[in-house]
């Protein structure tokens, strides 16, 4: 297991730029591959940023452009820069370990919620 907490989240301005932060109690590597997940009331949760065990990143396009995802190896943790916020990006935002070293894992945090207010 790789306990992951995740905070940043809370009330913001439409325009506003939050940073999320996913930190992993186990410590984070390049050998790490973690996502930023996103679910908005009703909806399907989706991904919406991705960075790999060889520190490739992929957005949804949804959100290219204003999102940035990026690790942080000596704190053990994984940020989500939020731009621009849009009232549409009003979810609760999970990260995830999805693969450490060449072993597939399933490893959830426990969520923080983002409301835009327009």
């Amino acid at each position: 297991q790789v306990p992951l907490v995740a905070s940043g989240g809370g009330l913001a301005q439409t325009g506003g730029s939050p940073r999320l932060s996913c930190a992993a109690s186990g410590g984070i590597s390049d050998s790490i591959s973690v996502g930023w997940y996103r679910q908005a009331p009703g909806k399907q949760r989706e991904l919406v940023a991705q960075i790999t065990n060889g520190s490739t990143t992929t957005y949804a396009e949804s959100v290219k452009c204003r999102l940035t995802i990026s690790r942080d190896n000596a704190k053990n943790t994984v940020y989500l820069q939020m731009n621009t916020l849009k009232p549409e990006d009003t979810a609760v935002y999970y990260c995830r370990v999805t693969q450490i070293g060449g072993r597939l894992v399933n490893y959830w945090g426990q969520g923080t919620q983002v409301t835009v207010s327009s």
